[in-house]
């Protein structure tokens, strides 16, 4: 790994050993032990997009592993005034150990993996969110035993955490389904991709979707830089794309829920499921910590 910038560049050997590691990481936490892995290592952090669980997971993360996380708005850089990527990324190289940004494009992303020398990580752009997904599917693995085989249930906008799911839960062994209404479907290559495997199916049914399903999972309707959109949305996806009871009774019996937050309950999940389901939603927010982490020692350790 030189970066983090979607989970369809790891190989399923890098993806397991990033689940392991976070594992290890937080058996470690538990028992009080803090081991300096990024012992002088700074990581700079830059947010486009404001962040609750992002920005404070990758502090504490790069703090307890001895490092210093600093945080960069990008309205207060330059590079809100018009410093072009490439700039930024070839003097921020000059200073830090590594690079998270938050931001709208990928192609922001990918232009400062191009131009930096230091490794760079995705914490969320509008195309995929790989930080999450890492956190779910340890999130899974803990309450399920594995991931290899179970069936994993989108249910709503075909979005960066679609995208995401799909790549994620494919590269790990999973059976994959989305319920997602055709105005709002996930990128068509990342489709593409996991239909050859034969693992895939995507729908506008959700009860098709959810049919037997081990893992249900949603996200708000309109994400970030999208409420101009949500009253349209709540129209499209009101009172068909929600985990609600109905939704819970296809799935199996032991099913898990798990939402990347904020949730609005009511629309995407009803009350009633959330909070049958809040101990594994709260262990998967909890869980961002040790997955970036493990991002953080394999890409900024010695």
């Amino acid at each position: 790994m030189k970066h983090l910038l979607t989970l369809a560049d790891l190989t399923k050997e890098e993806l397991y050993d990033l689940l392991d590691l976070a594992d290890q990481l937080k058996k470690e936490v538990k028992e009080g032990v803090f081991t300096p892995y990024l012992k002088n290592k700074v990581l700079g952090m830059i947010f486009t997009k404001s962040s609750t669980r992002t920005r404070v997971s990758f502090e504490v993360g790069m703090k307890q592993l001895g490092g210093q996380g600093i945080y960069l708005n990008a309205n207060d850089m330059q590079l809100g005034r018009g410093e072009p990527i490439k700039d930024t990324a070839r003097v921020l190289s000059r200073y830090l150990d590594g690079i998270m940004i938050r931001t709208y494009k990928q192609s922001d992303l990918e232009e400062l993996a191009e131009y930096g020398s230091i490794p760079i990580i995705n914490g969320l752009t509008d195309y995929v969110h790989p930080c999450q997904v890492l956190a779910d599917l340890q999130t899974i693995r803990e309450h399920k035993g594995k991931l290899e085989g179970l069936k994993m249930c989108f249910i709503g906008a075909g979005n960066n955490m679609a995208n995401s799911l799909i790549n994620g839960g494919i590269l790990a062994g999973m059976e994959v389904a989305c319920a997602c209404p055709l105005e709002y479907l996930p990128d068509e290559k990342i489709v593409e991709r996991a239909k050859a495997t034969g693992r895939f199916i995507l729908t506008q049914d959700v009860l098709e979707a959810a049919k037997d399903a081990d893992v249900l999972v949603t996200d708000v309707w309109a994400s970030m830089g999208e409420e101009g959109e949500a009253e349209t949305r709540k129209k499209i996806f009101g009172g068909k794309y929600q985990i609600n009871d109905a939704v819970m009774e296809v799935a199996k019996p032991d099913a898990m829920v798990q939402h990347c937050l904020p949730a609005h309950r009511e629309e995407e999940i009803t009350e009633k499921v959330f909070e049958a389901h809040a101990d594994e939603i709260f262990d998967e927010a909890e869980n961002r910590l040790h997955a970036q982490k493990a991002v953080l020692v394999r890409l900024l350790g010695e």
